[in-house]
């Protein structure tokens, strides 16, 4: 069986244990990025397609409330990264 890791994940009201091959952990890994950092690396990635995909494909509109979610995940994902979710993806609108 192949090995994993589990990372804990924690906020102020609740807290959960993602487990993951160790093996995909290391393949993700840039440098010398910690595993916590690859997960959260790869969390806000998924965050912020989440939110782009909501926001920019959904049919219909969205409220102004989930436009303003969308832009700050993206200046998030932004400042996290140092370059925008369009030049990482190659997806602009």
């Amino acid at each position: 069986m192949a090995e994993t890791v589990t990372v804990h994940l924690e906020t102020d009201e609740a807290s959960d244990e993602l487990t993951v091959p160790r093996a995909l952990v290391d393949l993700l890994r840039e440098g010398d990025e910690e595993t916590p950092e690859v997960v959260g690396d790869i969390a806000m990635l998924g965050m912020a397609q989440q939110a782009h995909g909501v926001v920019h494909h959904a049919e219909g509109g969205v409220s102004d409330e989930l436009e303003a979610a969308e832009a700050l995940a993206m200046d998030q994902f932004e400042e996290r990264f140092g370059r925008s979710f369009a030049e990482m993806t190659g997806h602009d609108h």
